[in-house]
């Protein structure tokens, strides 16, 4: 998508900006407890937020949290109903995976809600382990290597 902004939310105005797509998507659209929504991890991680190039409006989001040597977990993932089908949450994607290149990492992993596996699939991540509940929401955790 050419009308889209997206950075790391390194201003407190920005990653307020995160939380607030994050609490219209997982507390209010998909009924997860604000308490689940929000934790630690929070203040350790790296906010990605893509806006609107025109309207400079938040519509997705995503964070990277340091999970092993070599492995980075990308989470929080997520686009508002009004952006959603128009390429912003494989854009968000995309620029989550180069900063984690970026940033020397070699693998990253996520933890998909099982209703949107093949979009992740479409991005070159794939499934494994066991199926597990998160939130009270159907998960199942995802990878993508970089190429040898």
């Amino acid at each position: 998508m050419t009308d889209l902004f997206i950075t790391i939310a390194e201003t407190e105005a920005g990653q307020q900006a995160c939380f607030a797509v994050r609490q219209e998507v997982f507390v209010e659209e998909q009924n997860v407890p604000a308490e689940l929504e929000y934790d630690e991890q929070d203040t350790t991680a790296t906010h990605i937020l893509a806006r609107d190039a025109h309207t400079n409006a938040a519509l997705a989001t995503a964070r990277l949290l340091h999970y092993k040597p070599g492995i980075v977990k990308i989470g929080r993932v997520c686009v508002l109903a009004s952006a959603r089908d128009r390429g912003v949450g494989a854009a968000i994607m995309e620029f989550a995976w180069d900063e984690a290149m970026r940033r020397g990492y070699t693998e990253a992993q996520l933890g998909a809600q099982v209703t949107v596996l093949g979009f992740y699939e479409k991005l070159g991540y794939e499934s494994f382990g066991e199926e597990f509940l998160d939130a009270g929401i159907l998960h199942r955790m995802m990878r993508k290597s970089r190429p040898a």
